[in-house]
């Protein structure tokens, strides 16, 4: 058994844009705790977080990794979590494994995108926040500017626990707020004695007796004064400051000491799992303690070159063991936990037990996955932290002819490791697509793939999956007839064609009614083409048994496309008359006849293409707006409105055809200087205009003409 208990774990996550030294943070702390011998350097490859190859190359975290270490009697779980946007996933989805989120800040750049996002994240998760100040021994530092930020952007409520003891070069040490010293250095950039009254007015404003003292004149110190600091931290009344230089090493014990001291316990915050019932979804409370039956949640999965598939486990309560089976709720079958191993970036320990608020990894659980719950639960699971949808897309196939099953087998790997990154064939275009959060992301799943598994593939931007349809009402009709001796074939089929509501789904019933159709005898809807196929035949012109078969041709006509080879939706087909053969008509006659009819009723008309649609959120400077909006509309983009948001930001809400956004990051990203970012989500299909249309159609015939060409 350890010998700490769930109050003295503090599970942490260090957060913050890229660049702000997280990672050399991470090796500092484990560093002055003792946790390892030597200092790792980002900038070396001799981090003992930034461990893979990746990673080294690139000198940037792709991936959030488990660490830990012991300080002041606590065990400090350490989860060092990537800065870049394009990576925010791999942060996101570890956060509800911890109780408190570290926003690591770079003191002379300030406030970045991403710090914005996993600020607005720590807080919807209900987590407390620590904010570092690192590289305060870095020059031109304004540090007036940097503390308005702060209390502008992550809230009034940020206050100091120490202030730097001088910035830049004479950045040598850091005085304490909560506990100040008789001799105050002259160099401190803040008045001390008002920013620990800031600090006791924080701490105290949830205590109302505490309150009801401090009003009347009475001093607040000691123990006190801690007890209400740590009370509102966990509450998210006060959002802690302490200043650092990851690599002078200058102010990291002190860092060590605020997490260990004030930092939220394991069993500090109140946990629920979600369990639906015939109201909707019910939230069941979950004790955080070391007896009972344990329950834990899956929150990274790893493939390690050596061990196979890892994956890294929050136990939440009771205690797991090794050699043990436990409930997966999502398969609602038990797994075998054979053995239990504690993370130290890449180095694995063997370990017989886990209590309550420990992180712990298995190896080789093929059936468990990130976001399971284990436990006998009674069917309650935790609820999956939302993550940010995979915006850019590539078409891919594998370089070598041999490859095609190793890149199935190789992606579904991938898949499981990181839940923004998405594989799918698309069965309208006839491609394998991946997408991910960004270029980068999906450049850095590629570079995964090769070094892992040999596997080197062929990328395209994948086909816009557009539309066809008509706009008025139409008419066509084709008598097949062929002998080319013995059985010949024979069929005529008359249709016509309805356009239907645009992306609406119809009632059949409402809309075949006697007076349009006076002689429909029966009908078929398919929902997920908006098609409606209405059998008006009468005197057997077509025998019953060939119906069937003009409804299919009509079908596979409409889903291989007329204009370009793009689905037909939003229509419906009326079969009103025809003629058969008694010898030769056959299903095979009728299928052919009725699909020359459909498409020379669907060329009779002014048949259209439809576009995919998606709005758009896109976060950007106030002083890139009018740049910005005007980049929107060369991209055909209609703005639905703008806003301001704190921090000196704007959020703008656009329409957009998805054609003209699929590389839109490059764009906002050149335009904002990186500080821009968005979100996207499908919307409905509309029109797309006629030169753009013209354009499409060419593109189309000229790749059946190369197809040809090459086949």
């Amino acid at each position: 058994m350890p010998k700490y208990t769930v109050a003295d774990i503090r599970n942490i996550a260090l957060v913050g844009h890229t660049g702000s030294g997280k990672t050399s943070l991470v090796d500092a702390m484990l560093y002055k705790a003792g946790a390892v011998d030597r200092l790792g350097r980002v900038d070396e490859g001799t981090s003992v977080s930034d461990f893979d190859d990746e990673e080294r190359e690139r000198q940037k975290s792709i991936e959030s990794h488990v660490l830990f270490c012991d300080w002041n009697g606590k065990r400090l779980h350490i989860l060092d979590t990537p800065g870049s946007p394009d990576f925010v996933g791999a942060c996101f989805s570890v956060l509800p494994a911890v109780e408190t989120a570290v926003i690591v800040i770079d003191a002379t750049v300030g406030i970045q995108v991403n710090t914005r996002k996993v600020n607005a994240r720590a807080i919807e998760q209900g987590l407390a926040r620590f904010v570092v100040l690192n590289k305060c021994d870095l020059e031109n530092i304004d540090f007036s500017a940097i503390v308005e930020q702060l209390r502008e952007v992550l809230g009034g409520n940020c206050v100091f626990l120490n202030l730097p003891a001088g910035l830049g070069a004479d950045f040598k040490g850091v005085v304490s707020v909560i506990d100040p010293p008789n001799d105050v250095p002259a160099n401190l950039p803040l008045d001390l004695q008002e920013e620990r009254s800031k600090l006791v007015d924080a701490a105290v404003e949830n205590d109302e007796e505490l309150m009801m003292r401090y009003l009347d004149g009475e001093e607040i110190a000691g123990e006190e004064l801690a007890r209400a600091v740590r009370t509102a931290i966990a509450a998210g009344a006060l959002v802690p400051v302490v200043c650092t230089s990851a690599d002078s090493l200058v102010g990291v014990e002190e860092l060590l000491t605020a997490l260990s001291e004030f930092g939220v316990p394991a069993n500090g915050l109140e946990r629920y799992l979600e369990k639906k019932s015939d109201e909707g979804v019910d939230r069941v409370p979950l004790e955080c303690k070391e007896d009972g039956p344990p329950v834990a949640w899956v929150f990274k999965v790893q493939t390690d070159p050596f061990v196979g598939k890892l994956s890294y486990i929050r136990v939440f309560s009771g205690t797991l063991e090794s050699d043990t089976t436990i409930v997966n709720q999502r398969t609602r079958k038990a797994a075998r936990l054979a053995q239990l191993l504690r993370i130290q970036g890449k180095q694995q320990i063997a370990v017989e037990k886990a209590i309550a608020g420990e992180l712990v990894a298995v190896a080789k659980v093929e059936d468990i996955g990130w976001g399971d719950t284990l436990g006998d639960t009674g069917g309650a699971v935790f609820a999956k932290p939302p993550l940010p949808e995979p915006m850019f897309s590539l078409a891919v196939e594998p370089k070598s002819r041999g490859d095609e099953q190793k890149i199935s087998s190789s992606l579904s790997r991938i898949t499981e490791e990181d839940p923004t990154f998405r594989v799918f064939r698309n069965t309208e275009t006839k491609e394998l697509v991946i997408s991910g959060v960004s270029e980068l992301h999906l450049d850095v799943i590629r570079a995964r793939l090769k070094r892992r598994f040999g596997l080197e593939m062929n990328v395209r931007t994948p086909r816009i999956a557009y539309r066809e349809t008509i706009t008025s009402k139409t008419e066509g009709s084709y008598r097949h007839k062929k002998q080319t001796g013995g059985r010949g074939q024979f069929a005529e089929v008359h249709l016509r064609l309805f356009p239907l509501p645009r992306g609406q789904k119809i009632d059949p019933a409402q809309f075949v009614t006697k007076d349009k159709f006076p002689q429909a005898r029966n009908y078929n809807y398919h929902e997920d083409l908006n098609f409606l196929f209405i059998d008006s035949i009468v005197g057997g012109v077509i025998p019953n048994q060939f119906i069937p078969a003009v409804e299919k041709g009509v079908r596979e006509t409409m889903e291989a496309g007329v204009l370009a080879g793009y689905t037909v939706q939003d229509i419906a087909v009326e079969v009103f008359f025809g003629k058969d053969h008694p010898v030769d008509s056959s299903e095979a006659a009728f299928k052919i006849a009725s699909s020359v009819a459909f498409k020379t009723a669907f060329l009779n008309d002014k048949p259209v293409l439809l576009e995919p649609i998606v709005n758009l959120e896109v976060v950007v400077p106030v002083a890139n707006m009018g740049d910005v909006m005007s980049d929107l509309s060369s991209r055909r983009a209609r703005i639905q409105g703008s806003e301001p948001i704190p921090g000196g930001m704007a959020v703008i809400r656009a329409q957009a055809p998805l054609a003209e956004v699929m590389e839109y990051s490059r764009s906002l990203g050149s335009i904002t200087g990186g500080q821009g970012y968005y979100t996207i989500e499908p919307s409905h299909y509309d029109v797309v205009p006629p030169h753009i249309q013209q354009q499409i159609i060419e593109q189309a015939e000229r790749a059946k003409e190369e197809q040809k060409a090459t086949s």
